[in-house]
């Protein structure tokens, strides 16, 4: 089962962080198209954005843990302008976003996103991973959970390789990963969409949930690696929630954003966020925001997976009672989620504060999942198949592909310059 990994030293130097590319830098037509889009170098800060109803945010999951493909997706959006990149609550990912923004702002000189992590008060769609035994696979099984997992983490195939990894730009010699596939659900990999549980013939697929202890992320709050926390609730209850968040009310301080998570409980929705708010206010110190989790984990699948995301903020946005707190939209959202915010009237739509003479949008911005990790996967896939396990600033050709499919996305809420002509 799973994917196990050690770190050892001595990498080839092709792979140090600081580089010199020479006189013909491989990197100028990156540079070139993020100059083209109109990219300021320095822009705002992200909470001018939710300010201005143009917020991005990457997801790279609650529960993904696969720091080379972390790396690579921080280091992509952070060029394409994102706000905040989400990712799990545990110091190997944190360290990969850190460096995957890093390494960006070495090609370019771009503001850093905020690194946010998620933490849940009880059991959650979004903590939890599939589990079997694939020796208890009959061998004429057509594996359908392999075909429907979005992640590619399950695998079939046994092997042992050991590859070369950028991780630290501080460090001088860089780690490598041994990778053991054993079969099964490679457990960094998985991020708990749970597709593949009703697709198995056998029902030989387990869930295994898990909740994040409250103590270990109250100290990784205060260092300087985190700027944000999501705490995934149900929504049902506040008990759990609050206990919670007195575990981390002493960390909030060294926070710039507290973002609650939650999915669309129907008429006692607001009721709960004004609950929520208040065992918050007390101990609250900087932004707050509100993820409206529409359809979780599922903007990969089409068009209509946007359509309870957006129905969920129209509900909350039109209450005069909800609490304080910028609104995001989540679940379910991608490339049409603008397009079906603008219908509804809601995209960069401003309203008037408490503040006097002061304007914030009623949505403060979109993250995306799901979809924008399938659309900048494909070409670590590929680029992947082709190098084995690397850093994508050293494949000019595929960081190139990547940063257009990402610029497309991002530059539909931050309304970017598209180049005439330019191909996706």
């Amino acid at each position: 089962m799973a994917m196990s990994f050690y770190c050892s030293s001595a990498i080839h130097p092709q792979h140090q962080v600081n580089v010199s590319f020479g006189s013909k830098n491989p990197l100028q037509n990156v540079k070139n198209l993020i100059k083209s889009f109109g990219i300021p170098s320095k822009s705002c800060s992200p909470h001018v954005s939710l300010q201005q109803g143009n917020w991005v945010k990457l997801i790279c999951g609650a529960s993904f843990e696969d720091v080379v493909d972390i790396r690579n997706l921080s280091l992509v959006y952070t060029l394409a302008g994102v706000d905040c990149i989400d990712c799990a609550a545990d110091p190997s990912v944190i360290n990969a976003v850190n460096e995957g923004i890093e390494t960006a702002r070495e090609i370019v000189s771009i503001r850093r996103p905020w690194v946010m992590i998620s933490i849940n008060d009880d059991e959650d769609l979004h903590f939890r991973k599939a589990e079997f035994d694939p020796e208890d696979c009959p061998s004429d099984c057509s594996r359908p959970c392999e075909n429907v997992c979005p992640a590619n983490a399950i695998s079939f195939e046994r092997e042992n390789s050991t590859m070369e990894v950028p991780f630290s730009s501080d460090q001088k010699e860089k780690p490598k990963v041994r990778f053991e596939m054993q079969g099964g659900v490679i457990t960094e990999r998985c991020y708990g969409c749970g597709r593949c549980f009703p697709v198995c013939p056998y029902d030989k697929i387990r869930e295994i949930t898990y909740v994040r202890d409250a103590m270990a992320t109250a100290e990784l709050l205060k260092t300087n690696d985190v700027d944000a926390v999501e705490i995934h609730t149900s929504g049902r209850q506040t008990n759990l929630f609050k206990e919670l968040w007195d575990d981390l009310a002493n960390s909030v301080k060294y926070l710039r954003l507290v973002a609650v998570s939650l999915p669309d409980t129907g008429d006692a929705t607001i009721s709960t966020m004004n609950q929520m708010y208040a065992i918050m206010e007390p101990h609250l110190s900087c932004f707050n925001l509100w993820q409206l989790d529409g359809r979780p984990m599922s903007g990969d699948i089409g068009r209509g997976a946007t359509r309870e995301s957006i129905a969920f903020a129209v509900r909350v946005a039109a209450s005069s009672e909800r609490p304080p707190g910028f609104l995001q939209l989540a679940g379910g959202t991608n490339v049409h989620t603008v397009d079906g915010l603008k219908k509804r009237g809601l995209f960069r739509t401003h309203i008037t504060c408490a503040e006097p003479n002061h304007l914030q949008s009623l949505i403060g911005g979109i993250a995306y999942g799901g979809y924008a990790r399938k659309i900048v996967g494909r070409v670590l896939s590929s680029m992947g198949s082709e190098n084995g396990v690397t850093g994508i600033e050293y494949h000019a050709e595929h960081l190139l592909k990547a940063l257009k499919e990402a610029l497309h996305l991002v530059g539909s809420v931050k309304s970017y310059n598209h180049p005439d002509g330019m191909q996706r």
